[in-house]
C-alpha cells in the first residue's frame, strides 16, 4: 500500500510529464523579475493604480479557486503577494495550464498592481511562466513542520515554513555586518588565517585531526584564531581581527557547537582595560544599529547593554556565590577535596585551574544575567596571558557574561617570549592525559622572540551574541546547519 506522500510524488511526477508535452521546460535557466514582491507592493502604495506593468517571481503557498478566477500566493525573500488569473484574460490553454501548478513550486508572473476590496495588493496576471516544477510536498498546512530533528535536518524546510526563521538568519548577517563595520571605524584590518594547522594553539581545547595527504602529515582544525593573529601583530598590523569558524572536538549543548563562528581582535598599545571599553562599545553599538535599542529582552529578563558594564573580581565571586576562596587552596588536590565536600563531582585528571572553571560554571556565570565582567583569573588558566600588575598569581584577563552565559573572552597579551615558553612547559609537565592543554608552538616563540608591542586581544562568540540579540534559547536556532548525530 502507497503512502499518501508516494501517491502525492507521483501526482507530481506526472504533472511534469504533462508539462513537458506541451513543450514547456519546467525548469528554466533563468528569469528576471521587474522587481521583488517588496518592491512591487510599495511601488503600488506610492503610485496606485497608475503604477506600470511589472514581472514578479517566487514560490506559491497559497492556491484558491472561485468560478472563472483563481489566486495563488507567492511568496519571495521579500515578502509575499497574491496573484489573479481571470479565464478572459488568458487565452483556454493557458488558463488550464494552472491546474499543473502545486503549491511549493516556483512561478513568474507579468501583469499590473491593483487593491481588492478587502485591501489586499494583488497583481492581475496576463502572462506567467513556470520556473521550477516541486516533486515533494511541503509540510501540512505551512504550518505543520514542528519536529525540532527536521527543521534542524532539513533547514531548508524550516526555512520555507518559518518566516520568523529566516528573519532570525537575516537578522545574523546584519549583525556580522555591523561588527565589521565597528571594527573597519576604528581602523582595524580583517584578515584570513589558516583552517588546517600543524598544531592546534591558542585555547584549552580538543581538536579534530585531519591526514593531508599530499604532505603525509596530519594537521589539525583550528580550535582558535590567537596565535597567527599575534604574529601579524609582530609583524607591524597594528590592529587586526578574524571573523571565522573555529573547531572543537568537545560536547553538543544548547551553548555549544563544535563548529562555531569567532571573532578575534588584537590592538597593540593596548591592555585588557582597553578591550573591555572595546567589548561595551561594539555590543551597544551593534544593537543599536540592527535593533535600533540597547535594551533588549531575552529569557524573559531585561538586559540594558548599555555601558559601563559591571566589573567583578573572579576570586570575589566565587567566594560571594558558593564561599570558596581559591588563594586558600594552592594546588588541585586541595581544592578538589573542597569541591567535594561541595557535593560536586570532580575529574581526579583536571589541574587546578580547570577545577576553577568548574566553579565559575557551576556556581558563577547561572548568576550573571546583566552584562558584568569577570576580573583577574589565575595564572593556570590562562597560559597566553600577561601576569597582573603586582600579582604575579594572577593574570589580566576578563570574560564578559550576559544571561549567564560568557560571551567574551579577553587577555592583556603575553609578549615575553621566555615567560611564555616556561608557561607552555608548565603545561606540558602537567598534560599527563588531559587532552585541552596548550602545546609548546615553537614557530609562535620564535616569532615572539622578535619583539611584540604590548597588546590586547578580544574573542566574542558571534553565535552567543546572535542568540542574544535574536532571542533564541539554542545555539542550533542561530547557526543554519548545526552537527547532528547521523540518520539512522
Amino acid at each position: 500500500m502507497t503512502s499518501r506522500l508516494e501517491r502525492i510524488t507521483t501526482q507530481r511526477l506526472e504533472s511534469l510529464n504533462r508539462i513537458r508535452a506541451h513543450g514547456i521546460d519546467p525548469y528554466p535557466h533563468s528569469y528576471h523579475p521587474s522587481h521583488n514582491i517588496k518592491e512591487a507592493i510599495a511601488l503600488f502604495r506610492e503610485h496606485g493604480e497608475k503604477s506600470p506593468i511589472v514581472s514578479l517571481a517566487g514560490r506559491i503557498v497559497a492556491r484558491r479557486s472561485m468560478g472563472k478566477m483563481a489566486f495563488l500566493d507567492i511568496r519571495d525573500g521579500w515578502e509575499k503577494i497574491q496573484l489573479c488569473f481571470r479565464r478572459d484574460l488568458l487565452d483556454e490553454g493557458r488558463y488550464e495550464l494552472l491546474k499543473e501548478f502545486d503549491i511549493g513550486d516556483f512561478i513568474g508572473a507579468q501583469g499590473k498592481l491593483f487593491q481588492t476590496r478587502t485591501g489586499e495588493i494583488t497583481l492581475e496576471v496576463t502572462d506567467f511562466t513556470m520556473l521550477s516544477k516541486s516533486l515533494c510536498p511541503l509540510p501540512e498546512k505551512w504550518h505543520g513542520l514542528t519536529d525540532v530533528e527536521i527543521r534542524y535536518r532539513q533547514r531548508y524546510l524550516d526555512l520555507i515554513c518559518h518566516k520568523e526563521v529566516r528573519d532570525v538568519f537575516a537578522l545574523r548577517s546584519q549583525i556580522i555586518a555591523a561588527i565589521r563595520n565597528f571594527l573597519n571605524s576604528r581602523e582595524f584590518i580583517e584578515v584570513e588565517t589558516p583552517v588546517l594547522q600543524s598544531q592546534a594553539g591558542g585555547a584549552l581545547a580538543r581538536p579534530f585531526i585531519t591526514h593531508h595527504h599530499a604532505l603525509d602529515e596530519d594537521f589539525y582544525l583550528r580550535i582558535a584564531l590567537e596565535l597567527h593573529l599575534k604574529r601579524l601583530i609582530i609583524g607591524g598590523f597594528d590592529r587586526v581581527y578574524e571573523l571565522g569558524r573555529v573547531f572543537r572536538n568537545e560536547g553538543i549543548s544548547i551553548k555549544h557547537n563544535p563548529e562555531f563562528t569567532l571573532l578575534e581582535c588584537y590592538q597593540a598599545y593596548s591592555d585588557y582595560s582597553d578591550m573591555m571599553n572595546l567589548v561595551e562599545e561594539m555590543f551597544a553599538n551593534v544593537a543599536h544599529e540592527v535593533l535600533d535599542k540597547t535594551k533588549i529582552a531575552y529569557d524573559n529578563k531585561t538586559i540594558d547593554l548599555t555601558p559601563p558594564w559591571r566589573r567583578l573580581y573572579l576570586r570575589e565571586a566565587i567566594k560571594t556565590y558558593c564561599g570558596v576562596d581559591f588563594e586558600d587552596y594552592p594546588d588541585a588536590a586541595s581544592l578538589r577535596s573542597r569541591m567535594v565536600e561541595l557535593g560536586m563531582e570532580v575529574d581526579p585528571s583536571k589541574g587546578r585551574g580547570r577545577l576553577i572553571d568548574e566553579l565559575i560554571a557551576t556556581f558563577v556565570e547561572p548568576n550573571l544575567i546583566e552584562p558584568t565582567f569577570l576580573l583577574d583569573y589565575p595564572v593556570e588558566m590562562s597560559p597566553l596571558a600577561k601576569k597582573k600588575r603586582g600579582n604575579d598569581r594572577l593574570v589580566e584577563r576578563f570574560e564578559g557574561f550576559i544571561a549567564g552565559v560568557e560571551i567574551a573572552n579577553s587577555f592583556t597579551e603575553l609578549n615575553d617570549p621566555l615567560d611564555q615558553r616556561e608557561r607552555f612547559q608548565q603545561q606540558a609537565r602537567e598534560r599527563c592525559s588531559d587532552e585541552e592543554v596548550e602545546v609548546v608552538d615553537e614557530d609562535f616563540l620564535e616569532a615572539l622572540e622578535y619583539g611584540m608591542p604590548p597588546t590586547g586581544g578580544l574573542g566574542v562568540g558571534i553565535d552567543r551574541l546572535v542568540m542574544l540579540l535574536t532571542g533564541q534559547p539554542s545555539i542550533r536556532d542561530v547557526i543554519l546547519f548545526p552537527q547532528l548525530r547521523k540518520k539512522i
